[in-house]
Protein backbone atom coordinates (compact mmCIF):
# COMPACT_ATOMS: atom_id res chain seq x y z
CA UNK A 1 0.00 0.00 0.00
CA UNK A 2 1.49 3.15 -1.03
CA UNK A 3 1.53 6.41 1.63
CA UNK A 4 0.16 9.71 0.37
CA UNK A 5 1.79 12.35 2.05
CA UNK A 6 -0.47 16.03 2.61
CA UNK A 7 2.73 18.05 3.16
CA UNK A 8 2.51 21.42 5.11
CA UNK A 9 4.57 24.16 4.67
CA UNK A 10 7.21 22.97 7.50
CA UNK A 11 8.94 19.65 6.04
CA UNK A 12 9.72 18.41 9.61
CA UNK A 13 6.13 18.72 10.23
CA UNK A 14 4.78 16.83 7.67
CA UNK A 15 1.07 14.25 8.47
CA UNK A 16 1.95 11.08 6.54
CA UNK A 17 -1.59 9.81 5.67
CA UNK A 18 -3.46 7.43 3.23
CA UNK A 19 -6.26 8.48 1.31
CA UNK A 20 -7.26 5.72 -1.22
CA UNK A 21 -10.88 6.45 -0.60
CA UNK A 22 -12.82 9.47 -0.61
CA UNK A 23 -16.21 10.07 0.43
CA UNK A 24 -17.46 13.53 -0.49
CA UNK A 25 -21.57 14.01 0.44
CA UNK A 26 -23.88 16.70 -1.85
CA UNK A 27 -27.01 17.98 -1.66
CA UNK A 28 -26.86 20.81 -4.56
CA UNK A 29 -26.16 23.66 -2.05
CA UNK A 30 -22.98 25.68 -2.73
CA UNK A 31 -21.29 24.93 0.03
CA UNK A 32 -21.57 21.54 -1.20
CA UNK A 33 -20.52 22.32 -4.44
CA UNK A 34 -17.08 23.42 -3.07
CA UNK A 35 -16.69 20.18 -1.18
CA UNK A 36 -16.80 18.38 -4.22
CA UNK A 37 -14.41 20.42 -5.96
CA UNK A 38 -12.41 20.23 -3.07
CA UNK A 39 -12.82 16.46 -3.28
CA UNK A 40 -11.88 16.06 -6.82
CA UNK A 41 -8.44 18.06 -6.01
CA UNK A 42 -7.99 15.51 -3.55
CA UNK A 43 -8.81 12.48 -5.29
CA UNK A 44 -6.34 13.94 -8.51
CA UNK A 45 -3.38 14.25 -6.43
CA UNK A 46 -3.68 11.15 -4.25
CA UNK A 47 -5.06 8.81 -7.12
CA UNK A 48 -7.80 8.20 -4.52
CA UNK A 49 -11.36 6.33 -5.76
CA UNK A 50 -13.30 8.88 -5.26
CA UNK A 51 -17.21 8.39 -3.68
CA UNK A 52 -19.85 11.33 -4.28
CA UNK A 53 -22.55 10.40 -2.43
CA UNK A 54 -26.67 12.24 -1.96
CA UNK A 55 -28.91 10.87 0.34
CA UNK A 56 -32.43 10.86 -0.56
CA UNK A 57 -34.82 11.87 2.31
CA UNK A 58 -38.09 10.13 2.52
CA UNK A 59 -41.34 11.11 0.81
CA UNK A 60 -43.25 11.58 3.90
CA UNK A 61 -40.78 14.64 4.78
CA UNK A 62 -41.60 16.14 1.55
CA UNK A 63 -45.56 15.51 1.10
CA UNK A 64 -47.96 17.85 2.12
CA UNK A 65 -51.39 16.86 2.14
CA UNK A 66 -54.25 19.61 0.39
CA UNK A 67 -56.77 17.48 2.24
CA UNK A 68 -58.39 19.35 4.97
CA UNK A 69 -57.37 17.46 8.66
CA UNK A 70 -59.50 18.21 11.40
CA UNK A 71 -57.15 19.59 14.34
CA UNK A 72 -55.50 16.82 15.93
CA UNK A 73 -55.05 14.32 13.82
CA UNK A 74 -52.11 13.94 11.30
CA UNK A 75 -52.82 13.99 7.48
CA UNK A 76 -52.65 10.34 5.52
CA UNK A 77 -50.34 8.75 4.18
CA UNK A 78 -49.15 9.19 0.96
CA UNK A 79 -49.98 6.55 -1.42
CA UNK A 80 -47.55 3.70 -3.24
CA UNK A 81 -48.03 5.59 -6.40
CA UNK A 82 -47.06 8.92 -4.86
CA UNK A 83 -44.23 7.32 -2.78
CA UNK A 84 -43.20 5.78 -6.31
CA UNK A 85 -43.49 8.82 -7.91
CA UNK A 86 -41.49 10.75 -5.46
CA UNK A 87 -38.82 8.70 -5.71
CA UNK A 88 -38.47 8.49 -9.31
CA UNK A 89 -38.42 12.60 -9.44
CA UNK A 90 -35.77 12.20 -6.25
CA UNK A 91 -33.69 9.84 -8.26
CA UNK A 92 -33.36 12.30 -11.59
CA UNK A 93 -32.71 15.33 -8.69
CA UNK A 94 -30.08 13.26 -7.27
CA UNK A 95 -28.11 11.97 -10.23
CA UNK A 96 -28.21 15.79 -11.67
CA UNK A 97 -26.50 17.27 -8.05
CA UNK A 98 -24.09 14.19 -8.43
CA UNK A 99 -24.18 14.49 -11.90
CA UNK A 100 -21.50 17.12 -12.43
CA UNK A 101 -19.08 15.93 -10.14
CA UNK A 102 -18.70 12.18 -11.31
CA UNK A 103 -18.28 13.64 -14.75
CA UNK A 104 -15.39 16.03 -14.04
CA UNK A 105 -14.08 12.80 -12.03
CA UNK A 106 -14.01 10.96 -14.95
CA UNK A 107 -12.27 13.73 -17.16
CA UNK A 108 -9.50 13.65 -14.44
CA UNK A 109 -9.13 9.78 -14.43
CA UNK A 110 -10.18 9.36 -11.38
CA UNK A 111 -12.06 6.43 -10.59
CA UNK A 112 -15.44 7.66 -9.13
CA UNK A 113 -18.27 6.02 -7.54
CA UNK A 114 -21.91 7.00 -7.20
CA UNK A 115 -23.89 6.64 -4.24
CA UNK A 116 -28.34 7.89 -3.35
CA UNK A 117 -29.23 5.29 -0.66
CA UNK A 118 -32.56 6.04 -0.53
CA UNK A 119 -35.31 6.78 2.50
CA UNK A 120 -32.48 8.09 4.72
CA UNK A 121 -34.16 9.71 7.50
CA UNK A 122 -30.99 10.72 9.21
CA UNK A 123 -28.47 12.08 6.46
CA UNK A 124 -25.59 11.83 9.18
CA UNK A 125 -26.33 8.55 9.97
CA UNK A 126 -26.26 7.76 6.07
CA UNK A 127 -22.90 9.61 5.50
CA UNK A 128 -21.34 7.50 8.54
CA UNK A 129 -22.59 4.01 7.51
CA UNK A 130 -21.21 4.69 3.81
CA UNK A 131 -18.44 5.34 4.99
CA UNK A 132 -17.55 2.85 7.22
CA UNK A 133 -19.08 -0.17 4.72
CA UNK A 134 -16.79 1.42 1.83
CA UNK A 135 -14.07 1.84 4.36
CA UNK A 136 -13.44 5.67 3.39
CA UNK A 137 -9.81 7.44 4.94
CA UNK A 138 -11.24 10.74 4.64
CA UNK A 139 -15.39 12.38 4.61
CA UNK A 140 -16.01 16.07 2.68
CA UNK A 141 -18.71 18.04 3.59
CA UNK A 142 -19.59 21.31 3.12
CA UNK A 143 -20.43 23.81 6.08
CA UNK A 144 -23.83 24.30 5.45
CA UNK A 145 -26.24 22.67 3.46
CA UNK A 146 -30.05 23.55 1.88
CA UNK A 147 -31.42 23.70 5.48
CA UNK A 148 -32.05 27.13 7.51
CA UNK A 149 -30.50 28.74 9.95
CA UNK A 150 -28.08 30.49 7.43
CA UNK A 151 -26.17 32.10 10.70
CA UNK A 152 -24.90 29.01 12.06
CA UNK A 153 -21.73 28.67 11.38
CA UNK A 154 -21.49 24.91 10.76
CA UNK A 155 -25.00 23.19 9.64
CA UNK A 156 -26.20 20.41 11.53
CA UNK A 157 -25.20 17.55 9.48
CA UNK A 158 -21.38 18.42 9.22
CA UNK A 159 -21.45 18.86 12.98
CA UNK A 160 -22.92 14.77 13.29
CA UNK A 161 -20.53 14.04 10.45
CA UNK A 162 -18.00 15.13 12.62
CA UNK A 163 -19.10 14.21 16.01
CA UNK A 164 -19.71 10.31 14.68
CA UNK A 165 -17.41 9.77 11.79
CA UNK A 166 -14.26 7.16 12.62
CA UNK A 167 -12.25 8.69 9.92
CA UNK A 168 -10.81 12.25 9.11
CA UNK A 169 -13.74 14.80 7.97
CA UNK A 170 -12.97 17.73 5.99
CA UNK A 171 -15.45 21.08 6.23
CA UNK A 172 -15.26 22.81 3.09
CA UNK A 173 -16.75 26.47 3.65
Amino acid sequence: MATKTLGTRHESSSISTTFNRILVAVDGSESANRASRIGLELAKRFKSELIVLHAISPPTSYYKSDFPVPVGMAPPPPSQKEIDAYYAYARRVALGIVGETVSEAKKLGINVKTELPEGASSVVETIINHAAKEHVDLIIVGTRGLGGFKKMLIGSVSSGVISHANCPVLVVR
